[in-house]
Formats: C-alpha cells, sequence, structure tokens
C-alpha cells in the first residue's frame, strides 16, 4: 500500500466513481427497515419466485400443549365419581379465567389428566399453580372435602397437534386405563417416555 494513501480519504472517496464528483452519482435511498410495504425474495435462477419476506410482524404465535398429570396428597381416594364432572368443570374454568384453555380434563378417584394449551404470557408452573390452589379450594368449601389435598408436585409433559386426538382418548377412558395399573406405574412410565430422569424415593412426594 503506498505511504501516501489515507484510510478516511478512501472512505470519503471511494475508488469507482462511487463520490459525489462522479458522473451519474445519486444518494442511495435509504428506508427503514420498519417501513413500506412486504420486499419479495429473489429466487434462484430458473425457479418461480412465490415468496414473500413480511416487513414486520405485529403479533407472537406460541402453540404450547402439555399433557399434565397429577394426584391427590398420598394418592386418598378423594375424588368421588360423583363429584368428579363437576371438578373437572371447574378446573375448565379456572384455566379460562386465567387466559389459557384446558382441552380436555378427566382422572379417577386419586389424580387428574389435564390437557392444557398455554399462550407465550402464562407458563406452565403459574398454570398448575392456579388450577390446582383453587380447585383445592373448591373442593374444601363445595365439595364438602375438608380434609381434600392435591400433591405437591406434577407432571407436564409437552406434545405436538399430532399427539392431541390420543391424548382425549387417553384421558377420557382413565377408568379403563386403571383396571391395567394403579396411578404409580402410569406416572413412572410417562417419566420414562419422556426421558426424564427421577429418584423412585420421591417421584411421587
Amino acid at each position: 500500500m503506498p505511504d501516501d494513501w489515507d484510510c478516511e480519504d478512501i472512505c470519503e472517496n471511494p475508488p469507482g466513481g462511487r463520490n459525489e464528483n462522479s458522473p451519474g452519482w445519486s444518494p442511495p435511498q435509504r428506508t427503514e427497515p420498519w417501513k413500506g410495504g412486504p420486499r419479495e425474495l429473489s429466487a434462484p435462477e430458473g425457479r418461480t419466485n412465490s415468496v414473500q419476506l413480511i416487513s414486520n410482524m405485529s403479533h407472537t404465535y406460541c402453540c404450547s400443549l402439555f399433557h399434565c398429570v397429577f394426584s391427590t396428597k398420598e394418592r386418598r381416594t378423594t375424588i368421588s365419581q360423583e363429584i368428579q364432572p363437576r371438578l373437572w368443570a371447574y378446573m375448565g374454568g379456572i384455566a379460562r379465567d386465567h387466559g389459557f384453555k384446558a382441552l380436555a380434563i378427566g382422572g379417577t378417584e386419586d389424580h387428574a389428566h389435564i390437557l392444557l394449551s398455554l399462550p407465550s404470557s402464562v407458563p406452565i408452573a403459574k398454570a398448575m399453580r392456579e388450577i390446582k390452589s383453587a380447585s383445592s379450594l373448591w373442593m374444601h368449601q363445595t365439595g364438602q372435602k375438608r380434609d381434600f389435598e392435591w400433591q405437591e408436585g406434577y407432571g407436564a409433559f409437552s406434545i405436538g397437534w399430532t399427539q392431541v386426538e390420543a391424548t382425549f382418548k387417553y384421558i377420557a377412558r382413565q377408568e379403563e386405563h386403571h383396571k391395567k395399573r394403579d396411578f404409580q406405574a402410569e406416572f413412572v412410565a410417562f417419566l420414562k417416555k419422556h426421558r426424564i430422569e427421577y429418584d423412585p424415593r420421591y417421584v411421587l412426594g
């Protein structure tokens, strides 16, 4: 590089006639990235250009589906068959009141299954806390079950839309499923299926 070259001079007067004194020069047209209409992507040569790049996205789109499972404290059989439909319906109402959806709810006398659809603003821990605390209070006051409690923890297993129908059927057939195995065996099977490490001494709380 010649000794008399200067970096600032190169930046202000770039080679190739790209400064203001060059014939035919015009200032570059700049557009703020958040302004203007959709910009079309250039397709490779020989291909149809059918894709457009949208210049802004004003909404957040989220699909979070969780199959949640939790039992009564010490697996006590405190959810009678008579009260189950009312309890499941009430739990669905809790979900609606807090901005998320319970797509399916079911269970037996000692545990519950819920298929939840959550927006990005509601973490699974908050959803489960609201459902368990409010439904426990309802059981005390309306269900006349003064000794009712849920277990402290829960299982929450993410699924995709292709698994929704099978999950609906699984939750609806809880009585049938538990003629073959108890809740503990079912819960451990879920943990193994989803490759979740656990300590057998504390898995059910």
